[in-house]
């Protein structure tokens, strides 16, 4: 089932992406005039998709959007008659995946809906390949730190150590890194 969220202060306006939205397969569509609310709605519901428009009332519209970006990661659009330069640097930083024009148009809102849809997944992917990048980084620098200890303390070539710690995550069905790490414990 796919549900959606609108923010905005307009009634007739949520009235319509309410309509527009259920038309599109949307089965629920929780709606709001507050972007304080539309956090807590989002936290509580968990939808696939945020409108948002640029005149709620409450919280700072930017913090509002990257609030629900960040806790549910799902594409957010901004909804208003007219969008800055300044203000829409602001929403791409906060995470803004769209804008639509006021009053939305049904020929518009779908395609709106998959390109925002499709970047977000495409910087969710990303984002796991850069924490999984860093990662191996990570494990990499304990690695070689623990090639140096056993280096020093035991006289052995940089292949040698690296073969002893091979050797020993084998025998204690362990990571190279958790045998890194433990060698490096226990030099300090």
């Amino acid at each position: 089932m796919k549900n959606a969220l609108v923010c905005t202060a307009e009634a007739a306006e949520r009235k319509r992406l309410k309509f527009m939205l259920s038309s599109l397969g949307f089965a629920e569509i929780l709606e709001t005039a507050d972007n304080e609310k539309a956090v807590s709605m989002a936290l509580d519901h968990l939808p696939e998709l945020a409108i948002i428009d640029l005149s709620p009332m409450g919280r700072d519209l930017l913090s509002t959007v990257s609030s629900i970006r960040e806790k549910l990661r799902i594409p957010v659009l901004l909804l208003g008659r007219e969008c800055s330069g300044d203000l829409l640097e602001k929403a791409i930083a906060a995470g803004a995946g769209g804008f639509l024009a006021k009053p939305v148009r049904e020929e518009e809102l779908w395609p709106a809906i998959e390109l925002a849809s499709v970047h977000n997944h495409e910087v969710e992917e990303l984002k796991g390949r850069v924490a999984a990048l860093e990662d191996a980084l990570e494990s990499r620098k304990i690695v070689e730190r623990a090639k140096g200890v056993l280096m020093r303390s035991h006289g052995l070539s940089e292949p040698e150590a690296f073969r002893r710690m091979q050797k020993l995550a084998m025998d204690k069905r362990r990571s190279l890194r958790q045998i890194a790490e433990a060698i490096l414990l226990t030099e300090s």
